[in-house]
């Protein structure tokens, strides 16, 4: 049997989704081709949203409950996929494998972002493409920065380990992407203390694997 939690977050996250949230998705990954892996892809929010030129889906959730919503998905057709139960710390996929990676409202919820960002970069392409959209710290308003940090010990213990916090663009830029196109925008209809977001994509630079 499923858990409220993962057949309400649809429901909860509709009308974010109607304000603005679906076409901020629809617009990262319209330029995407070739082969992508989608991290923590939930109940599969993002299933409609990929062009045909993506030839090779794979996403992965390691929520069992997320992932029998997203594999009931893949199955009633929306979208052509393979699903893995895998946490983005630990991806099983030889490096060098996708030439994009999607992480939409991952980030923050994360054990270790660090670890999941160095990933990533590991089983992209030298020159292959993050794209990303997450909710992050308030930090250009200070007022709304204290209630994220006051709030984020028991938001973590309701709301599967999101943080309020975290700082997505510095850790992408630190695990050896160059951001090549960012966005910071409000996302309408969400509780206030998780509107602040960047979207945008990153190319994974070669140190030398």
């Amino acid at each position: 049997m499923l858990k409220p939690a993962a057949l309400l977050y649809d429901r909860f996250m509709r009308s974010v989704e109607e304000a603005g949230l679906l076409a901020w998705r629809t617009a990262l990954l319209a330029p995407l081709s070739g082969s992508v892996l989608e991290i923590g892809a939930g109940t599969g929010r993002n299933l409609g949203r990929y062009p045909p030129a993506v030839t090779w889906l794979v996403m992965t959730e390691p929520d069992r409950n997320m992932r029998a919503i997203l594999e009931r998905q893949v199955r009633a057709g929306s979208r052509e996929g393979e699903v893995v139960d895998a946490p983005a710390e630990h991806l099983p996929f030889p490096d060098g494998t996708f030439d994009a990676v999607v992480s939409t409202l991952v980030l923050c919820s994360v054990v270790d972002p660090d670890a999941a960002l160095r990933e990533i970069h590991r089983v992209l392409r030298p020159g292959g493409r993050l794209v990303f959209l997450e909710h992050v710290a308030a930090a250009e308003r200070p007022a709304r920065l204290r209630w994220q940090r006051r709030i984020e010990p028991i938001w973590k213990r309701v709301a599967g380990n999101c943080h309020l916090t975290r700082d997505s663009e510095r850790a992408i830029g630190s695990a050896g992407f160059d951001i090549t196109a960012i966005e910071r925008a409000s996302m309408r209809k969400a509780p206030g203390v998780i509107r602040p977001t960047i979207r945008g994509s990153a190319v994974a630079v070669d140190r030398g694997r």
